[in-house]
């Protein structure tokens, strides 16, 4: 790997952050100036099978014959119980698919892409694009790892930039060392407290201080994982020797380098996180941010507990509540459901003796794989109270509207098993079982596929089931619009509400099936208006409050709407990989210059932009007019040069397909 810059070679009194100096070895366009438009070169990309199908399909369409990137991976991770046939022929396109265009991919079973990553291929200083918003994971191994939609991702494969903000950074100075019982999701969910999910856009958190120390890497990733909650950019930690012993452990010790942020290195702001002053935290229904002690909490009859997911899952977490349930057996009101982050973990748990402890304490076991962190098993009891050691509590995403769903530490979760009730764990009346990190974990790497050689993957067939259907088209901006409020909506709407997971995540390669159930949970008739909107030559608008798009990097929640003829979006603010999902198909994110407007409108308004191409050629301030009310108001529409090219050629895909 070429040697990250340091000092700023124009003021050699100025230090770098290490996520400027990560940028700077990748730079492909622009300055590193925060605020502005920059494109970086990318190493690595990850897709899974619930985003991947439709990412490699508009790979497909750019008519590229390998992909261009040092690696890139494909996991099948989200819809591996295959209910129906549509999954599993999901499954069989993409080994065709990596077979024939250089991708490896690891087989359904082998493991959560964010924690086999980790394992197997992160390596500090590579960029890695993911279609999958906690991407961010590997940040914990000094990478720069950034989620976003399907269709960038598929445009890094073919050797493109991609285009962000350049970020401003924040630093995260962790000092002290983590008491007994307290945990790394404690820690991010501190920040959660302190930050909120909104506003934090356009910004990353760069970790550092003497507590990093104490901190695996596994601990590390809990933490960069749940940055994507706060709608961060990414998360960067420093690679030092915690990380060269992770690398060792995994037998990849080669793949380390040493890097941090030059000690005089300019942040935005520090924020100081004290490890030693922190308790256990909860994140209550239904959001992230929504924060309380779990001494506050307890009592709380519990129905329900799943630990694994993305976020806590490794060797050490599993490993940790083996003991705590060591001669204990699961409440009999609770559901115990375990999950592995990957074949790698479970291997190495049923070795040392772990395995049998969580059997033994009544627990379910399930397929290394994102089942009940996204709705697609073990969906809790109506009104039921359930402990997740995932990442997100949305209304609903656990696929049990009524459920009261809490976000807390695998320390905590193993206090209710054990108790039956929310309990902090300092009070079970044990002591801290501490499990140290293996100096060598079992490794098998046979689960993951490798590419046909070149000259014989021309000759392979890739093979499409009846689900999988061609990206939609969309035809270029349109000279005006005319449009109507389709459906007004308000602050953190996520991508869930927008596209549905869960049972419905089989038709992610059918968006003609797909947008049948767009804004289901708030609106079942919205994609039937829509549809006869579009089909009688008008454009349909979506109205939303504050950080409309929050949540997953899913492209679909803007593919869908595309399809069913939405134009445009008019919003309080938007989350980050939302707005660029948007303009890669494109539909116009629009800012209300003044948010008083929003309570102006209402479904059923007509709206009218007259130039509606000029207005957007030239930038700036936009004015709607409302028929219905015979009223007018100002909108923004900020966007570079680039994203303008992408609005008025109808999307990404449209201007790659005439350039290649």
């Amino acid at each position: 790997m070429a040697r990250l810059a340091g000092k700023d070679e124009r003021n050699a009194t100025v230090g770098k952050t290490l996520t400027h100096k990560l940028i700077e070895n990748h730079l492909a366009a622009g300055r590193i100036e925060p605020g502005s438009e920059i494109g970086i070169r990318i190493d690595q990309t990850l897709t899974q099978d619930a985003t991947g199908t439709m990412a490699y399909l508009q790979f497909e369409a750019m008519g590229i014959g390998r992909v261009r990137t040092e690696l890139s991976m494909s996991y099948i991770d989200h819809n591996t119980i295959q209910i129906g046939f549509e999954n599993a022929d999901d499954h069989r396109y993409l080994h065709s698919v990596a077979r024939r265009y250089g991708i490896r991919l690891s087989r359904a079973g082998n493991g959560i892409c964010h924690q086999v990553h980790l394992e197997r291929f992160g390596r500090p200083g590579k960029t890695l694009l993911g279609s999958d918003s906690h991407t961010s994971t590997c940040g914990a191994l000094g990478m720069l790892a950034i989620g976003a939609g399907g269709l960038d991702v598929a445009l890094a494969m073919a050797g493109e930039p991609f285009f962000l903000t350049c970020p401003r950074v924040i630093r995260v100075n962790l000092t002290g060392k983590l008491p007994p019982w307290v945990s790394a999701k404690d820690v991010i969910l501190k920040l959660l407290d302190i930050f909120t999910t909104r506003g934090n856009v356009g910004h990353v958190f760069e970790y550092g201080g003497e507590g990093l120390a104490g901190l695996t890497v596994p601990e590390r990733a809990t933490i960069a994982n749940m940055g994507a909650e706060l709608g961060l950019t990414t998360s960067v930690f420093p690679s030092d020797a915690v990380t060269r012993r992770f690398l060792a452990a995994e037998d990849r010790e080669a793949d380390w380098a040493g890097l941090d942020a030059d000690p005089d290195a300019q942040y935005e702001k520090v924020v100081e996180i004290d490890l030693a002053g922190l308790v256990p935290l909860a994140a209550k229904p239904h959001s992230p941010d929504n924060i309380g002690t779990v001494r506050e909490l307890a009592g709380i009859p519990v129905d329900q507990v799943c630990i694994g997911s993305c976020t806590n899952s490794s060797y050490r977490e599993l490993a940790t509540v083996a003991r705590i349930l060591r001669g204990r057996v699961a409440h009999p009101r609770v559901s115990l459901i375990v999950t592995p982050g990957s074949r790698q973990v479970l291997e190495n748990l049923a070795r040392n003796g772990f395995l049998a402890d969580l059997l033994a304490a009544g627990a379910r076991l399930t397929e290394s794989s994102c089942g009940f962190c996204i709705g697609g098993s073990h969906s809790p009891g109506s009104r039921s109270v359930s402990l997740r050691t995932s990442n997100r509590n949305f209304y609903g995403r656990s696929g049990t509207e009524d459920a009261e769903v809490y976000l807390v530490s695998p320390e905590t979760a193993a206090a209710a098993v054990a108790t039956g009730v929310v309990t902090d764990p300092r009070d079970l009346g044990m002591d801290f079982p501490a499990v140290a990190m293996p100096e060598r974990f079992r490794v098998d790497d046979c689960m993951i596929l490798e590419p046909a050689p070149p000259e014989k993957a021309v000759s392979i067939e890739i093979l499409r089931g009846p689900n999988i259907g061609s990206p939609p088209e969309n035809g270029p901006l349109p000279g005006r619009l005319d449009g109507e409020v389709t459906i007004k909506v308000g602050d953190k709407i996520t991508t869930d509400h927008i596209m549905p997971a869960g049972a419905r995540m089989k038709y992610r390669s059918n968006i003609r099936r797909y947008a049948d159930f767009v804004f289901e949970g708030l609106d079942p008739t919205f994609p039937a208006r829509a549809a006869k909107i579009r089909d009688n030559g008008r454009h349909n608008v979506v109205v939303a409050g504050q950080s409309y798009g929050q949540g997953s990097s899913r492209e679909h929640a803007a593919l869908c709407p595309m399809y069913l003829g939405v134009k445009a979006v008019i919003a309080k603010s938007y989350e980050r990989i939302h707005t660029a999902n948007l303009i890669n198909f494109g539909i116009l994110p629009l800012v209300f210059e003044n948010e008083t407007e929003y309570n102006l409108l209402d479904q059923g308004d007509s709206l009218e932009i007259p130039d509606l191409r000029g207005a957007v050629a030239s930038g700036g301030s936009l004015t709607v007019r409302n028929a219905t009310k015979g009223r007018s108001f100002a909108v923004t529409c900020t966007l570079s040069e680039r994203q303008k090219r992408i609005l008025l050629a109808g999307g990404a895909l449209n201007l790659v397909k005439t350039r290649v």
